[in-house]
């Protein structure tokens, strides 16, 4: 499956944004999808992740209550709703999807299919 994230942009603290990531060439309800993010001079972290029918989350400790992972598998398209946007949220966003739709699966390596990233960086 092929995945296309977009949504980022220029924001300020305290502000919102919704990435989405779209899927093409599979049938994307067998995948299990995630979100994760890489600031400049850091290592790919994991975000959030949604199991293949929506019926599970799961949300990083620094991101939680304040993102929202969901997706529409009629329109083959995961979300990340983005509140209260803090300076350190700042990253190149990047979805993923994988083929284990259950656990709490973190690690970058459990993901198969990778988006191209969509940047989300604050104003002063």
């Amino acid at each position: 499956v092929q995945l296309q994230a977009s949504g980022g942009g220029l924001v300020q603290a305290g502000g919102s944004l919704r990435l989405s990531c779209a899927a093409s060439g599979g049938t994307f309800s067998n995948y299990a999808a995630g979100w994760f993010r890489q600031a400049p001079g850091k290592q790919r972290e994991f975000v959030a992740r949604i199991t293949r029918a929506g019926g599970s989350t799961y949300h990083a400790d620094s991101v939680k209550g304040r993102f929202t992972i969901s997706r529409d598998n009629a329109k083959n398209t995961v979300y990340l709703q983005m509140n209260s946007l803090k300076p350190e949220d700042t990253a190149v966003y990047y979805c993923a999807a994988d083929q284990v739709s259950l656990g709490r699966r973190t690690r970058t390596t459990y993901y198969t299919s990778w988006g191209q990233g969509t940047l989300v960086t604050f104003s002063s």
